[in-house]
C-alpha cells in the first residue's frame, strides 16, 4: 500500500462528531455577540475542551496574499478579541500595514465554531505592558527573546537566546519588552456555528449595522 492510499485510508476513518452536541436556539441569545462569547467560552471550558483559548488568526500581507497561524486570546470585552505579539513579527508587519483580521475558534468537541472579521487596533504600551506581565514567566521569557519570524540559524543559537531570557525572566520580572504589542481585533462580524450529527448545522451571524451602533442578527444556510 502506498503512502498516499494510507494517507487517503486514515483520514476517511477519521470520525466526526461522534458524540453527544449541545443544542443552540438562535432565537434565545443576547443582543450583541460579546455576552455570547463570553457563554459559549464557559461551556466550552466547563465540558473539558483542551485549550479553547486557542484561535487562528489570517491576516494578509502587502500583495494580498493570505496568511494564518494559531496564538492565545488573551481577552473579550466590548472593545474586541484581544491577542498580542511583537510589532516586527510577520503579522505584526502585515497588520501594520492592513489593519484587517479574521480570527477562528474550533472547539471539536461541541462541535462549536466561532469567527470574527473586523479593523484591528492596537492598545496602549501601558496596555501591553499590564497584559505581559500579568501572563506566566515562560510567556515574559519568551517576549524577551523578541526576534519571532526572523531566519534562525541553528536550534544552539536558540538554546542560548532562550536561557538569556528566562535568566532575565526569573531575575527580573518587570523586564520589558519594547516590541511587544497587544492587538485589538473591533468586530464588524461574528458568526456562531452549532454543529449537528444529522448536518443540520445551525450558524447565526452578527453583524455590525450600517451605523455601527448596533448588531444586525442573521441565520446562514449551512
Amino acid at each position: 500500500m502506498d503512502d498516499e492510499r494510507r494517507f487517503q485510508e486514515a483520514l476517511r476513518s477519521v470520525r466526526v462528531w461522534d458524540t453527544e452536541l449541545p443544542g443552540f436556539d438562535p432565537a434565545d441569545v443576547p443582543e450583541e455577540p460579546v455576552a455570547l462569547f463570553h457563554a459559549w467560552f464557559a461551556e466550552a471550558v466547563a465540558a473539558g475542551v483542551v485549550e479553547p483559548s486557542t484561535m487562528a488568526v489570517a491576516t494578509a500581507d502587502a500583495d494580498g496574499r493570505p496568511d494564518v497561524r494559531t496564538v492565545i486570546l488573551h481577552d473579550v470585552d466590548a472593545r474586541g478579541w484581544h491577542f498580542a505579539s511583537h510589532a516586527g513579527s510577520a503579522k505584526g508587519r502585515q497588520l501594520a500595514a492592513r489593519p484587517e483580521a479574521a480570527l477562528h475558534f474550533y472547539w471539536a468537541a461541541q462541535g462549536r465554531q466561532v469567527r470574527v472579521r473586523g479593523r484591528v487596533v492596537t492598545a496602549t504600551p501601558e496596555e501591553a505592558y499590564a497584559d505581559l506581565h500579568a501572563r506566566t514567566t515562560g510567556a515574559l521569557a519568551s517576549a524577551l527573546v523578541s526576534r519571532q519570524s526572523e531566519l534562525l540559524g541553528s536550534l544552539d543559537e536558540l538554546d542560548r537566546a532562550s536561557a538569556a531570557a528566562w535568566e532575565r525572566a526569573r531575575k527580573d520580572p518587570e523586564a520589558h519588552a519594547p516590541s511587544w504589542t497587544l492587538y485589538v481585533v473591533e468586530p464588524a462580524e461574528v458568526e456562531f456555528f452549532q454543529g449537528d450529527q444529522d448536518r443540520r448545522h445551525v450558524r447565526l451571524r452578527y453583524r455590525r449595522s450600517p451605523q455601527g451602533t448596533d448588531w444586525v442578527r442573521e441565520l446562514l444556510w449551512p
